[in-house]
């Protein structure tokens, strides 16, 4: 399979206060950016959301993304923090893919995608956030839309097409990814590109200043576009339009130029912490073997330890891997990964009273934690206390109603609830979405249509069934 570099971005989202330029404010305070034109233009934000939320349902079909609540959620706080010096809304969530490819991008609403391989590639986590500022500077700039006359008369969602069929194509061959951008899209395509190396170096500018005023050093963004040219040095046999975000020695050198005008920022606020993050990234992902990881850990090195120890746990081998949990404990007993490790080490062995103990503390400490919150909840699963676990997650599902791995021990939990007269619906229900934000939007309506029909004595209930039966018709007509 040949390995690209794409790194795609559909700009559509709302525009930002107005100003001539920057100035250098607090992480908590909104970085200024320039005027980039008046009026919301082209769409408005609620067809961004459902432009988001579109493209966030066909990843989850078309990619291969890791359902991982700790690693997510990692990741989430960087981008919420990015997103803090924008006006941009809530945002729609954050996806982690599992590709080695080096790839990120962003989506109308507040979407954002990485792939692995961009994480297990940067030094620290300045870099992933210096690769977030850029592409949310090319939301927030719209790029798509002042390029409007260009693109007039085509479907938005069509340019999510472009966006998704796009990183579909970087995972297969040159063949099958020039298929996909024939046609019109490929023209589509051609003249975005006409802009593209201004609106580089404006989403360089703008990310910096977003970056910096999350309390990220801009330097990270230059020196991870040294692995970006490193990588794409090395990509001949496609043709120029793939390599969307154009990555030239004079780009390099204004922004190593402009990052160092910026007051001095102190790299990464804890690498160790972002060396668990890479190397446990790397593991789930398969990108790392068992001798990579003996190296690092007979150095005593923490973030080694502990991905060898998942690496052992994913291969069922909970000896070895309580071997290392254990010394992980000696150097540092209290991260949550290792209360996360070693409750699916007691899962693993079916020790469900010991798994409960090692993570019951841990989630009354920190109970906002959606990993540990989602790990007891699977315990109590385990346990047979369906009510137990559907109070756990409701509460973060409230706030988030497209978290797959939420709907997911949802479905399990309802499925216990033997006492329950609603115990199919409810099990049809939590199924239809997880199968909706997995991007199976057929099967979803079809899951609730059968909730519908074993309701039907209920008004209440089928009251509710009808509504989001609705909902999910109409935005199944949309069509990428």
């Amino acid at each position: 399979m040949n390995k690209t570099l794409l790194s795609l971005c559909l700009c559509l989202s709302s525009s930002l206060s107005l100003a001539d330029d920057f100035s250098f404010n607090s992480a908590s305070s909104h970085t200024e950016v320039p005027e980039i034109g008046s009026g919301i233009g082209f769409i408005d934000q609620q067809k961004e959301k459902m432009i988001g939320e579109k493209v966030y349902r066909e990843v989850h079909h078309q990619l291969p993304i890791l359902q991982d609540p700790w690693l997510e959620d990692q990741f989430m706080m960087v981008f919420s923090r990015i997103l803090s010096q924008t006006q941009l809304g809530q945002p729609i969530g954050l996806v982690v893919v599992k590709d080695p490819q080096i790839n990120a991008f962003a989506v109308p609403g507040g979407l954002f995608a990485l792939n692995t391989g961009m994480v297990t590639s940067s030094k620290s986590m300045d870099e992933v956030a210096g690769v977030m500022g850029h592409e949310i500077a090319h939301v927030t700039q719209r790029h798509y839309s002042r390029s409007q006359e260009d693109f007039k008369g085509q479907s938005l969602l069509a340019l999510a097409g472009i966006l998704v069929g796009a990183v579909i194509a970087s995972q297969a061959d040159g063949d099958a990814g020039g298929a996909v951008m024939m046609g019109t899209q490929a023209a589509l395509m051609g003249k975005q590109l006409s802009y593209s190396r201004n609106q580089e170096r404006e989403a360089d500018r703008i990310g910096m200043q977003f970056m910096y005023g999350a309390g990220y050093n801009p330097e990270s963004m230059a020196d991870f576009f040294e692995t970006m040219h490193r990588s794409t040095s090395r990509l001949s046999f496609l043709p120029d339009f793939w390599l969307t975000h154009p990555l030239t020695t004079e780009r390099m050198s204004e922004a190593r130029l402009r990052a160092n005008q910026f007051p001095r920022v102190p790299y990464s606020h804890d690498q160790q912490e972002f060396e668990i993050i890479k190397w446990y990234t790397a593991v789930v992902s398969d990108q790392t073997n068992e001798k990579e990881l003996q190296a690092l850990a007979r150095r005593n090195y923490f973030a080694g330890i502990l991905a060898l120890s998942e690496f052992y746990l994913k291969q069922g081998d909970y000896q070895n891997a309580q071997i290392q949990l254990n010394l992980a404990k000696k150097i540092n007993s209290q991260h949550a990964l290792v209360a996360l490790i070693q409750t699916d080490i007691y899962l693993g062995q079916n020790k469900l009273d010991d798994a409960y103990q090692a993570i019951i503390s841990k989630q009354r400490i920190t109970p906002e934690n959606r990993a540990l919150s989602y790990k007891l909840a699977e315990v109590y699963i385990r346990q047979n206390k369906p009510k137990e676990a559907e109070q756990l997650v409701n509460r973060f599902i409230n706030k988030n109603y497209r978290d797959i791995s939420g709907w997911q021990l949802l479905q399990q939990a309802a499925n216990l609830d033997k006492s329950n007269p609603m115990r199919t619906v409810n099990v049809l229900r939590n199924r239809s979405e997880v199968q909706y934000w997995s991007g199976d939007e057929e099967n979803a309506i079809k899951s609730l249509l059968h909730a519908q029909r074993l309701a039907k004595e209920n008004n209440a209930m089928s009251a509710k069934i009808e509504v989001r039966l609705k909902t999910m018709q109409q935005e199944r007509r949309l069509k990428i």
